[in-house]
């Protein structure tokens, strides 16, 4: 790691290097990081039981090793076949809030991309998204309007990112916006794996009238890496119906309509 220390004060700061570094290398010692972040060995241990409970690296005596199985959520390809059913369940619901002239924003993300086999026969609609599987689904329907937000392609997430597309969203406004998370939780929110990815999402949902959650009900009471956003700026939460019954009281306590049939 880096010979020069960095003032690292916010756990969310030290959490971010942890992972970066892992990205490169097979493994990390504490000693590297409390170097690298002036902290104290109990902090970084501390932080380290955080990120291998969230199943993002694992533990060793003096330190943490990269999680190949961790690694392999982030990516497109592989998520798209998890819980591919109900996925599909879930964007089969969400279509019936999209009605014709609606002009709609897609989140990127493997449960959205089965949006586009719902609503490609509408009469007439306008899809923004940053989302390639959904560019390519629609690209070829004249009655779908198509826009497409610019800016850096990430090949393993299928999606673009960074500040031009956060500027492009910002020039639009929608109807709906639908979005997706790693997790939602009442006490912490909306939570992503990916910075960048919570970004565009949050940015969708300041720019439309209505915001809708798509998210597979292991999602549900479930904290990930990055709190992006409240959830009171959901509309509603669209889920399967394998969702524990007990969360649906809850949720309707804090304004949060529960989808799941």
């Amino acid at each position: 790691m880096n010979s020069k220390k960095i003032k690292t004060t916010t756990p969310e700061a030290r959490k971010k290097i942890i992972l970066n570094f892992l990205k490169d290398n097979e493994s990390v010692t504490v000693q590297e990081i409390v170097n690298d972040c002036n902290a104290s060995e109990i902090t970084i241990r501390r932080d380290l039981a955080e990120l291998e409970e969230k199943g993002l690296l694992i533990r060793t005596h003096g330190g943490a090793i990269r999680n190949t199985a961790a690694e392999n959520l982030f990516t497109f390809n592989s998520k798209m076949n998890q819980n591919k059913e109900n996925k599909e369940y879930i964007c089969k619901i969400a279509s019936r809030f999209i009605e014709d002239n609606d002009i709609i924003f897609i989140d990127c993300g493997s449960t959205l991309s089965f949006l586009s086999k719902f609503i490609s026969k509408k009469e007439s609609l306008t899809v923004i998204t940053n989302s390639l599987p959904i560019i390519s689904e629609l690209i070829n329907f004249s009655n779908i309007k198509l826009i497409i937000i610019g800016g850096e392609v990430v090949n393993e997430r299928k999606a673009v990112y960074g500040h031009s597309a956060e500027r492009t969203i910002g020039q639009y406004h929608a109807n709906k916006a639908f979005i997706g998370a790693d997790g939602i939780s009442l006490a912490k929110g909306l939570t992503s794996y990916d910075e960048k990815e919570a970004s565009i999402t949050l940015k969708m949902a300041e720019n439309a009238d209505e915001v809708f959650l798509l998210c597979d009900s292991t999602k549900i009471e479930k904290n990930s890496f990055v709190t992006f956003a409240p959830y009171s700026i959901l509309n509603c939460v669209i889920t399967d119906n394998d969702l524990d019954l007990k969360y649906i009281s809850k949720y309707q306590k804090n304004n949060v309509s529960l989808i799941h049939e």
